[in-house]
């Protein structure tokens, strides 16, 4: 397990490296990749990094259960990569991967063991559009185990104006979302238009199997994090200006990569 720690950490600090020797792994269930997600964790936290929030995997589309039936494994976003709406991040920093649009929710109090979707919607200031922004570290072939242990791709998140939820009380069931790229000189290109219904978990659903779970592994949702609940639209990273529109009020998040 120790090599398998020291090759992640080592292609969290730089993806160009060669990530074959994880390909000679021992195949990791969920929960082993799950602890070494955290020891991950841990090594950022030790050179400085603050934990800024969780993610939720496995809710949408066709990564949905690709796990195995009902498995949620969590991820971990970090201060330093959580941007804001607007932000520009240079394409050389991203290596491989892509955005993502995701409903964003922030934590007004604690929530962990025993939570439900009732106790979480109390629990939540305001929800916001959001993009993930991942980045493909491991080789094709990997165990379902050893994406859990890379942190599920996370590379960090892009948020958009806070929308507290108490203003919010359309059935998120309607949600509809549509991620939009712009290449210099192009207009503006409709990449994808995803409804919630019958692609997404439920987030409130979503929100109380992962403090459920973080609760297991010795972690609680916390006041003022950030969590993102499962992708709708996603595209490679390219230069240009991508935009995330949200309905049902919630609005808009956009993010540069610069080339």
């Amino acid at each position: 397990m120790q090599n398998i720690l020291d090759t992640l950490w080592a292609l969290h600090q730089n993806p160009n490296l060669d990530p074959a020797p994880l390909l000679d792994a021992p195949e990791l269930s969920a929960d082993e990749g799950q602890q070494l997600q955290l020891q991950l964790l841990e090594r950022w936290l030790e050179q400085g990094e603050e934990l800024a929030g969780w993610k939720i995997g496995m809710t949408s589309g066709e990564s949905r259960n690709a796990l195995g039936d009902g498995i949620r494994p969590f991820g971990f976003v970090l201060r330093s990569r959580t941007l804001m709406s607007g932000a520009r991040i240079p394409r050389k920093d991203l290596y491989k991967g892509g955005v993502e649009n995701e409903l964003c929710f922030v934590m007004a109090d604690y929530l962990g063991e025993a939570a439900t979707p009732d106790r979480t919607k109390s629990a939540i200031a305001g929800l916001a559009p959001a993009f993930e922004i991942n980045q493909k570290r491991l080789p094709p072939g990997c165990s379902a185990g050893l994406r859990v242990s890379d942190n599920l791709s996370n590379w960090g998140i892009v948020v958009g104006e806070t929308v507290p939820l108490a203003n919010t009380t359309a059935d998120l069931a309607e949600l509809e979302v549509a991620l939009y790229g712009q290449s210099e000189g192009e207009d503006e290109q409709l990449i994808e238009r995803l409804p919630s219904r019958g692609h997404i978990d439920d987030h409130f659903e979503s929100l109380s199997i992962l403090a459920n779970r973080l609760h297991r592994f010795g972690h609680t949702l916390a006041p003022n994090q950030y969590i993102i609940t499962g992708a709708y639209g996603k595209t490679p990273f390219a230069p240009g200006d991508f935009r995330g529109d949200f309905s049902l009020g919630i609005g808009g998040v956009k993010v540069q990569i610069t080339a």
